[in-house]
């Protein structure tokens, strides 16, 4: 009898842990059913507001008496379009009389009530000479030769070469998150690795963002290095231009960070504040001789240590920001006047630790910093406050806006294989996903890894500590990559997409620049 009790006992815990399990499984589930609803709450709040604007909008035009199509909603959502149509051979425009000035009725279109369609990225598998930017002529046929605003915006120049810096249209991919239980994957096949002339490690690399041909390299040995790309069919390459040095005039300490000026003229770098040395400095292109290309400003506002980021903000009027240990973020606008900014400092308060990276949103003008203190802050620049406030459980490294959904944004933590996080700035408090690589060659998180989004926001990729760039689909519903590509002999430190060739362009420890061709 008493072994009867004992198994009974034993069979009732066993059913009491599996309810447990089975309650905290449920339990998690309502949380991201809840989370969803949420989202989509705030999805209908704006669609509403959007249908609200553009019915005022037509009852305006209607009211002015202008020939304007007649649109009808009807009780379903369903939109009637009445439009009149041209006898003359050639189409017209929608309410356009012909030569006789008679115009022609038109069958009814039923139209469907809009919605949202999926972005679909370029197939870089499908990708063949003829969506390769053709390039004529070098932009930059010598060292040291000008690069000119004038010039760049050019009609003559060659097709696919001059990119103008312009406001990009917003895509809703934070639906398509986590939507795909297989990844997509990237064909990634030859590459070419090209001695990058710094005579120690790498620490920067980007791109110009108004010449597809140009990007930098800044070194620990205080160097920018200007290259142009060479698309050579399927083995791509770089040649070097020209060579800056850009150490601080007091310590000689090289650039903690670099970012090119949207006009694509120059290239900024940031340094210290300790020691009472340089702590902002700009690199002109436009200048030939080399005393006179490298700038350093007189202002300094951040009171110690690195000045971890500076990043230029995605806006009309040109500024940006920097990001510091004293737990600072600086706001830089331009005054009159060549090279000459004024600093005005956003916060100091708000970080209890170093300011490791900062970001600008798109669609408002909210700056989004992230530090070691495990916060991440959105500061709203028109209301004057922090609108979004979130602390995580690790340190943040960066953060990186997706350049395609202006209100998705990745921030990189110091969690082993979890490195990676997606937020919506929209929801408080909510991670929509996570991701990131278990590291062979060490453990920790070094914040001098980077990433970079394709054009097309849906991946990612990321340097290691291995000699592996990562990728990551962010519509795989997998914390693992959705692909690592071994490309350097020691760690990799970014590896960037480019914005108009199929092309990753990466830097690493082993003092050479990658140019992966993907086919």
């Amino acid at each position: 009898m008493a072994s009867s009790s004992g198994d009974e006992k034993t069979e009732r815990e066993e059913q009491e842990e599996a309810l447990i399990a089975l309650i905290e499984h449920r339990a998690k589930e309502v949380d991201h059913l809840r989370t969803r609803v949420t989202y989509y709450k705030s999805q209908l709040e704006e669609a509403e507001k959007r249908l609200g604007e553009t019915e005022r909008k037509l009852a305006h035009l209607r009211s002015r008496g202008n020939a304007v199509p007649s649109t009808k909603v009807s009780e379903n959502g369903v939109k009637v379009k009445e439009e009149r149509r041209s006898c003359s051979p050639t189409p017209t425009k929608t309410g356009v009389h012909s030569r006789n000035g008679k115009p022609e009725q038109r069958p009814q279109l039923v139209i469907p009530a809009v919605n949202p369609k999926p972005f679909v990225p370029v197939k870089m598998e499908e990708t063949d000479s003829r969506s390769i930017p053709t390039h004529s002529k070098s932009a930059v046929k010598e060292k040291g030769h000008r690069i000119s605003r004038e010039h760049e915006g050019s009609e003559t120049q060659s097709k696919g070469t001059k990119r103008k810096f312009e406001q990009r249209e917003h895509k809703d991919l934070i639906q398509m998150v986590c939507s795909s239980s297989s990844p997509r994957t990237v064909n990634c096949q030859t590459s070419n690795h090209i001695p990058s002339q710094h005579k120690r490690k790498l620490r920067s690399l980007a791109l110009c963002p108004t010449n597809d041909q140009l990007f930098v390299t800044s070194a620990l040995d205080g160097l920018v290095n200007l290259w142009e790309i060479q698309a050579r069919g399927d083995r791509s390459s770089a040649s070097h231009l020209s060579t800056a040095d850009c150490a601080s005039t007091k310590n000689r300490r090289w650039p903690e960070d670099i970012a090119w000026h949207p006009h694509g003229g120059s290239v900024f770098t940031v340094y210290s504040a300790d020691g009472g040395d340089s702590q902002i400095a700009v690199l002109n292109l436009n200048k030939a001789k080399e005393k006179k290309r490298v700038t350093f400003f007189e202002d300094k506002p951040h009171v110690k240590g690195i000045i971890n980021s500076i990043t230029f903000m995605p806006w009309e009027d040109v500024c940006f920001m920097t990001g510091g240990s004293d737990h600072a973020v600086v706001h830089w606008t331009e005054r009159n006047g060549e090279d000459c900014w004024k600093p005005k400092v956003l916060h100091r308060s708000m970080h209890s630790s170093a300011v490791m990276g900062v970001a600008g949103m798109q669609q408002k003008q909210m700056v989004v910093s992230v530090g070691a203190d495990k916060r991440i802050i959105g500061f709203d620049l028109q209301t004057g406050r922090a609108d979004y406030k979130h602390q995580i459980e690790s340190k943040c490294m960066s953060v990186l806006p997706n350049p395609c959904d202006f209100n998705l944004f990745m921030v990189q933590t110091s969690t082993p294989e979890r490195q990676l996080r997606l937020f919506d700035i929209r929801l408080r408090r909510t991670e929509i996903h996570e991701f990131g690589w278990k590291q062979e060659s060490s453990e920790s998180q070094s914040a001098l890894i980077n990433q970079a989004w394709s054009p097309d926001g849906f991946y990612l990729t990321s340097g290691s500590a291995d000699p592996m760039i990562h990728i990551f689909d962010i519509r795989f519903n997998s914390k693992k990559p959705s692909q690592s590509i071994k490309a350097h002999q020691k760690r990799v430190f970014k590896a960037a997409w480019h914005h108009s060739l199929p092309l990753l362009i990466s830097i690493s420890s082993d003092l050479n620049i990658g140019i992966h061709k993907i086919v």
